[in-house]
């Protein structure tokens, strides 16, 4: 009973932490619907700043922590309101989830850069106070926990309901519009909200570093525990916000006392949060259609057939004249550059076509790795049941989940995506705990490709025919119907297309493409491992293909090569492996309004040369904007509304329109 008594109090000191995080990210949630995903990532680092504080610039305790919870996190949370988060809530959904991911990897890199990694103690508060209840002893900071978790309830209760500005925090969110006719300030009222959201980010993790220690990941993914305490007042109900927070603290450390340490029970400890998480959002009701204007992406040009074969080919005979140039171990980092490529083609179908964000991509590809090396055939046969595995692993993650949408389908993936890295691909019958898998190359049609640089010719074969039938749907009635899905739900529910399950399909296809990537990596690599798919990979896989443009097969292409960079920048230059992250998240917050990134610098450069040389090289001449609209169907789209082409289509009456080829 006394054991009992004592996992309780542990359990409750968890759950408080939990629940001062949660609370922080329900009231920016409800007053700008922007569900802060690097709220554990800012929490991590301004318990970095208090150690900084308080431990290496030797500043009193109570005056570090006033100066962090009451002038750098609010700060910061004005800073972030400003100037990244406004307008975010009135925008697309996997917009928002794009940008606060960037922060969460950009705040990672920040923290590794400032304060390299190295030991670090931060003292509990009150480490000689403690009081005996029951046969069990209570520290003083966890007391201090819990009351502290108390304490917000009441304030943030006080201020939300018998405030003026609670009053305006929520008017905010129902209409801002009418709330500035009375004379409100909703972006003052939003940077207020961030201001205390941030301080109590950084009151949990503070609370939460001297037991789970000052380290970059580990501080970061705990107190995104929270979200699942979030979850169950569906991001809207405080006190229901707390009763998860204590249940799932409750729950984690019932686990850790009386579940076992061997067999299926064990690898359930440690998933606790991501299977509430999980169990939480299917049981949550079906979410509304939204309705109002129809808002279209601007999406990337899509090339005619031809145009793809010729690009195809130039890529196939550039990856030959490097496998004939390069050394094996340079290879592997291009077989390694087109398998990043194929995963992110897979997120421009789910993403960038059709709209929904997935945070489990390299969780998909892990499956279908798994799967190549389980089935030892390594053949077309392989590959291809590989792929229809994952596929099956998709539709099946999908179908629970087809009440959701947008931010709760995220959540949906990032939950199904930890409970695999940390159970299922840990299993025995799987990978095993730190254990790996062998893997053969290909053999297409009785040809073996056992050489490095003749396996990856294969893999860029792939690469180039995913791409090149990614673009033949996109030009096709499918891809038609995927974009006004994603640009308008709502019109077509109207017209009656069954959305659910035509989501189902396209998460389905989204994992095979996934799968094939992991089986051909496999092949590549020889041998595989639970760690080369991590939940983690997936978040800078979504960032990297956001920078380079979600809605293209180019950017996918050049994501695929940034993000092979990556960990080889990082290696050869390990003092700065911190800044590389930052900068690459930062970049996506950057970038993240524009879905087509940097590929769309690249497209306007090549339109500009080709109106540019237009003239000169007697090109045919598409007089009028109809005809060009009209063609359309037969000729390349990325003329269409851009303005370098409509300035020269709208020359002055009497002047020669522009001679623009498709």
């Amino acid at each position: 009973m006394s054991s009992l008594f004592a996992f309780t109090i542990l359990g409750l000191f968890t759950g408080a932490a939990y629940a001062i995080a949660a609370s922080g990210l329900v009231l920016t949630y409800t007053t700008t619907r922007v569900f802060n995903i690097a709220h554990g990532a800012f929490g991590m680092v301004l318990a970095f700043t208090f150690w900084d504080f308080s431990v290496r610039q030797g500043l009193p305790t109570w005056l570090a922590l006033v100066l962090v919870l009451f002038v750098v996190a609010p700060a910061i949370g004005w800073f972030i309101s400003k100037f990244v988060t406004k307008g975010l809530g009135e925008g697309p959904v996997s917009v928002a989830l794009v940008v606060t991911v960037g922060m969460l990897v950009g705040l990672i890199g920040v923290a590794q850069y400032i304060w390299p990694p190295e030991s670090r103690v931060l003292e509990s508060f009150l480490p000689e106070q403690g009081w005996a209840l029951g046969g069990t002893y209570v520290t003083g900071h966890q007391a201090i926990t819990i009351l502290l978790s108390g304490l917000v309830a009441i304030c943030l209760y006080l201020l939300l309901n018998r405030t003026r500005i609670g009053t305006a925090m929520r008017a905010a969110v129902d209409n801002p519009e009418l709330l500035k006719l009375f004379g409100g300030k909703p972006e003052t009222v939003a940077a207020l909200s961030w201001a205390i959201g941030i301080s109590l980010a950084a009151l949990a993790g503070i609370l939460l570093a001297p037991v789970v220690g000052l380290e970059y990941y580990q501080l970061t993914l705990l107190v995104i525990n929270a979200y699942a305490a979030a979850m169950l007042g569906r991001l809207k109900s405080l006190p229901w916000t707390f009763v998860g927070a204590m249940t799932l603290g409750i729950l984690e450390s019932y686990a850790v006392a009386y579940l076992p340490t061997d067999g299926f029970w064990s690898g359930i400890r440690p998933v606790i949060p991501a299977l509430f998480l999980f169990v939480v959002l299917v049981a949550m009701p079906q979410a509304h259609l939204r309705i109002g204007q129809v808002k279209g992406i601007v999406s990337a040009p899509v090339p005619s057939l031809q145009k793809s074969l010729s690009w195809g080919m130039v890529l196939f005979l550039l990856v030959g004249c490097l496998t004939m140039t390069m050394p094996d171990s340079d290879l592997l980092l291009v077989g390694t550059a087109a398998t990043y490529a194929i995963v992110m083609l897979s997120l421009v179908l789910l993403t960038g076509y059709g709209g929904h964000v997935s945070l489990a991509q390299f969780t998909f590809a892990g499956v279908g790795a798994l799967a190549y090396a389980k089935l030892d055939m390594p053949n077309l046969t392989g590959l291809l049941l590989a792929a229809l595995v994952a596929a099956a692993v998709g539709a099946l993650v999908a179908v629970p989940v087809l009440r959701l949408t947008g931010l709760y389908l995220a959540l949906a993936t990032m939950a199904f995506a930890v409970l695999m890295e940390k159970m299922l691909f840990q299993d025995e019958r799987a990978f095993g705990y730190n254990g790996v898998l062998e893997a053969g190359r290909l053999e297409v049609f009785g040809l073996q490709f056992s050489s490095i640089g003749a396996h990856v010719m294969v893999m860029t074969a792939a690469l180039i025919l995913i791409s090149v039938g990614l673009l033949a749907m996109r030009r096709g009635v499918l891809g038609r119907v995927l974009i006004a899905m994603r640009d308008s739900p709502a019109a077509c529910g109207t017209l009656g297309l069954d959305m659910r399950w035509f989501r189902v399909g396209l998460f389905a296809m989204s994992a095979g493409i996934a799968g094939i990537a992991g089986a051909l990596f496999a092949g590549l690599r020889g041998t595989i491992g639970a760690t080369d798919f991590q939940f983690f990979n997936s978040l800078t896989l979504l960032l990297l293909v956001v920078v380079f443009g979600m809605t293209s097969v180019t950017g996918a292409v050049l994501g695929g090569v940034g993000l092979m960079l990556l960990p080889v920048l990082q290696s050869q230059q390990p003092e700065l492996a911190g800044l590389f992250f930052a900068l690459l998240g930062f970049g996506a917050v950057a970038l993240g309004r524009d879905p087509n990134g940097l590929s769309n610098l690249f497209f306007r450069f090549g339109r500009w040369l080709r109106v540019m040389a237009a003239p000169h090289l007697k090109l045919p001449v598409l007089a009028s904007r109809e005809e060009l609209v009209a063609a359309g169907a037969e000729h390349d789209e990325e003329y269409v509304d851009d303005p370098l082409v409509d300035d020269l289509l709208d020359a002055p009456a009497g002047e020669e329109p522009a001679r623009v080829t498709p």
